[in-house]
């Protein structure tokens, strides 16, 4: 329920994108076509032409819009984050209806009218997502739509769950307050909600505050105190809904399956699977494949560089630990003498590092010697973004020593990713690499995903701790 948008919330959006977006494609053809902003030349087109195509761009937007998460809870993020959710998706979803123009040969339809929607339905659908969301913060504010929780237990979880209901205001969620036995707690403000009695105070709170759900968040040695809530709440019309004590199992996102009516809880479930898996792959292979057609001449130089320079091969392959713990080749151009590791073995490498040749330093801390890893990707041995790959020796140590070391293994490697930009790369703290890959992992998506690859261009290509 946490992860669900209200029906009528999502009905409004749906509507109001639906709207914006048709209102959007006439505007367009009205600039173009009916406006001397840019003289028409070739005469103009019939306007049913244009029309037939709104059935299929509401339908294309909506399952964009879907798969970049615009019809899921905000989840805490700001106006401007979701404006640029906006703008990626209706960005994806303008180089598909130009694609399909260059392809299209039955009728040619004008690039302007494309270019001139896609700017006029990023403003518009912003716009008015903003509008909306502000309307239902009103009515909110003025206690509509809003469901009045009380909390079973003021622990960790029902603390936790308190958090994310103040967090998550779209959830329309007003917890009233919670019951606790410890008499340490009572008449205390947890979390901006107050204890307001003992649990066998239940069925007079509800009676006295309106309660329309209750949540059961105790321990689970706790089972006596949750049959005697279950018993108390049968003659009140209250929602009961209850959140097992596993927060201290779960690693990563968690989920319910189903096995003949037997409910089974994931603890460690990757969000990277079914259509998202092939979706990630996708985007991997076609961007891989664009990168080195693009960047063949600059790698072109590098290999005629690296053999000038410095006898040995041009590029170097190293064993690499990837998804699942499967141990690949990762490639990339040499930068290090061919006898680096024959005396110290596997070592990181430190700063102004002696085995590094004179162009190798250079493309060390450009990252210019990664391009290579390109061809990993197009091989299916790693993503474009993930937790970096590490080394067999590195891992056997780490695994050891840090806690949740291995669960990194869950999803491909990356050539770049959140640690990488945010300065954990290279010889700095694995706990802090490790926290910043699981959040990567239990909030991925493919949005997420383009968010990296720019920050990278400008922030993660280079790095202080690229020796």
């Amino acid at each position: 329920m946490l992860k669900q948008t209200h029906p009528l919330i999502l009905t409004g959006l749906i509507g109001s994108d639906v709207i914006m977006t048709v209102a959007s494609w006439l505007l367009a053809y009205y600039v173009r076509f009916q406006t001397d902003f840019i003289p028409v030349t070739k005469g103009v087109p019939s306007f049913e032409m244009y029309w037939s195509l709104i059935t299929p761009i509401l339908l294309m937007w909506l399952v964009i819009f879907h798969v970049c998460g615009l019809y899921r809870p905000r989840r805490g993020q700001s106006q401007a984050d979701e404006f640029v959710a906006i703008f990626q998706a209706i960005t994806f979803g303008a180089i598909m209806l130009i694609t399909f123009n260059f392809f299209h040969r039955q009728h040619s339809y004008s690039r302007l009218v494309f270019l001139y929607f896609w700017g006029i339905n990023i403003f518009a659908v912003g716009v008015s997502r903003s509008l909306l969301e502000d309307l239902i913060d009103y009515a909110r504010s003025r206690g509509y739509n809003l469901r009045h929780i009380l909390v079973a237990g003021a622990g960790n979880v029902g603390r936790e769950l308190t958090r994310k209901a103040h967090t998550y205001r779209e959830l329309g969620l007003n917890v009233i307050g919670f019951v606790d036995d410890d008499p340490k707690k009572q008449g205390k403000i947890i979390e901006g909600a107050p204890v307001l009695g003992k649990i066998d105070q239940i069925q007079q709170i509800i009676q006295e505050k309106g309660v329309q759900q209750v949540f059961i968040a105790l321990p689970m040695t706790a089972h006596d105190r949750v049959m005697h809530i279950l018993t108390s709440v049968d003659q009140e019309c209250v929602d009961v809904k209850f959140i097992p004590d596993l927060m201290q199992y779960m690693s990563l996102r968690s989920g319910v399956e189903e096995l003949d009516g037997i409910p089974i809880v994931n603890l460690r479930e990757t969000p990277i699977q079914g259509w998202n898996s092939v979706i990630k792959r996708g985007f991997d292979i076609v961007f891989s494949v664009c990168f080195l057609v693009l960047s063949a001449p600059i790698m072109g130089i590098l290999a005629v560089l690296i053999k000038l320079t410095s006898p040995g091969p041009i590029f170097y392959k190293q064993k690499r630990m990837g998804l699942d713990g499967r141990v690949f080749y990762m490639y990339k151009f040499r930068s290090m003498r061919v006898d680096a590791e024959k005396k110290s073995g596997a070592v990181w490498a430190k700063k102004h590092d002696p085995r590094r040749t004179k162009l190798g330093a250079f493309m060390r801390c450009t990252s210019l010697d990664e391009f290579p890893q390109f061809l990993n990707v197009l091989k299916g041995d790693m993503s474009l973004v993930g937790p970096r790959p590490e080394r067999p020796p590195f891992v056997l140590k780490f695994r050891e020593k840090v806690p949740k070391y291995m669960l990194r293994h869950k999803v491909k490697a990356g050539i770049t990713g959140w640690a990488q930009i945010n300065g954990w790369r290279g010889n700095t703290s694995i706990e802090k690499r490790i926290e910043y890959d699981l959040y990567y992992i239990q909030n991925w998506s493919i949005t997420f995903d383009l968010k990296i690859l720019i920050m990278t261009l400008w922030k993660g290509m280079i790095s202080k701790h690229a020796y």
